[in-house]
């Protein structure tokens, strides 16, 4: 039996800290786009963002945070369970959604949670209290940061100097949506689905190719070098910061806008139609790169079809695949953890032979 949901008072709102609107952001295209598919899409796996320092990675995936629309979620759980969706309730929600209990609902914004850079396991995945599991008989857990990012954002910065088993644990969770606890033969478990955003600079080490073909794609970014792009990018940074809110009010049309079009993406998605041909020639492009595994071939289908579902389209076209196959393929040709990632040149090679077009242009 469903349960019946009973929202709870609104609460007056909290005057929030400003953060700088997404559809602002100049330039950076790659990134943008890997980010939004990534929304449409979550099991598109993440997006690894490599590039110099300063160049507004934080800030874009903190707009991005913003700029989603409200969720619903359980009010009294710390997992953000959904309220009808079984896959994204905790155990304990679903029991009493299955007992026909009421449960008491609100609507929260999309959370982005920063993992810091000296962040334990326990802080990651929670902790048991056994002492209290054991004299009260009860599961005592402590919700780590996985708890809070479900059905958000989980941002790593400097992931390539993350512990290598760190990301391991973040990734498993990413893939499989669940987080489990297990210590002195008692263990817990919890939903963990979230878009993971790691970011770094190549120039302090690149993650281990086993752990950076887990992350469905891989966005290059780098300083803007024409000296026009630079005093926009300025000019827009300093308007916001003299007065955020008058700031914020004239981009509110776009912005909304945008969140729209993400809401009706993530609508038609399941509709969204790829051709037997052209999933034939995506695998034999990973093919003819010696791609380990089939991740590449899934992640590219994935973001074919969220690049389409974006533009309110339910075919794929051959230009939707052109713009998404370099971020899924060219961090996984790598074979020696000492070689750099290749630009993108060998997977545009062999696409335009595969797919029988001239090769794309640098852009």
């Amino acid at each position: 039996m469903s349960p019946i949901a009973q929202a709870i008072p609104t609460q007056p709102a909290i005057a929030r800290r400003a953060v700088f609107p997404f559809t602002a952001i100049v330039g950076q295209e790659e990134m943008k786009l890997a980010l939004l598919l990534n929304v449409i899409d979550p099991k598109i796996g993440g997006v690894m963002i490599m590039g110099d320092r300063g160049t507004g990675k934080s800030t874009t995936i903190r707009a991005l945070a913003d700029l989603l629309p409200e969720i619903e979620v359980v009010a009294d759980d710390p997992f953000n369970s959904h309220p009808s969706d079984p896959e994204l309730m905790s155990d304990v929600v679903r029991d009493r959604a299955s007992r026909g209990e009421t449960l008491p609902l609100m609507q929260r914004k999309v959370q982005m949670i920063d993992l810091p850079l000296g962040a334990t396991e326990d802080r990651v995945c929670g902790t048991i209290d056994i002492e209290k599991a054991l004299s009260e008989g009860v599961k005592a857990f402590e919700p780590g940061l996985l708890a809070k990012a479900n059905r958000g954002i989980l941002y790593v910065d400097e992931v390539n100097l993350l512990d290598d088993h760190l990301v391991d644990v973040l990734l498993d969770s990413a893939a499989s949506g669940w987080n489990t606890v297990e210590r002195e033969g008692i263990s817990i478990r919890h939903p963990a689905r979230f878009v993971l955003v790691g970011s770094g600079n190549p120039e302090e080490g690149e993650l281990r190719p086993q752990l950076l073909d887990r992350f469905g794609m891989h966005a290059e970014i780098r300083t803007v070098k024409e000296p026009a792009l630079r005093v926009k990018i300025v000019e827009e940074r300093s308007g916001f910061d003299q007065n955020p809110q008058t700031y914020l009010e004239q981009h509110e049309e776009e912005q909304q806008a945008l969140q729209q079009k993400l809401i009706d993406a993530q609508t038609l998605l399941p509709s969204v139609n790829l051709d037997y041909e052209m999933r034939v020639q995506i695998s034999q492009v990973c093919s003819e790169l010696d791609v380990d595994g089939l991740r590449g071939d899934i992640v590219t289908n994935r973001a074919a079809k969220a690049i389409a579902a974006l533009e309110g389209r339910t075919e794929v076209t051959l230009d939707d695949i052109s713009r998404v196959i370099t971020l899924c393929l060219r961090h996984r040709l790598r074979k020696d953890p000492l070689e750099s990632i290749d630009s993108g040149y060998k997977v545009k090679k062999v696409f335009s032979s595969v797919f029988g077009v001239e090769m794309p242009t640098e852009g």
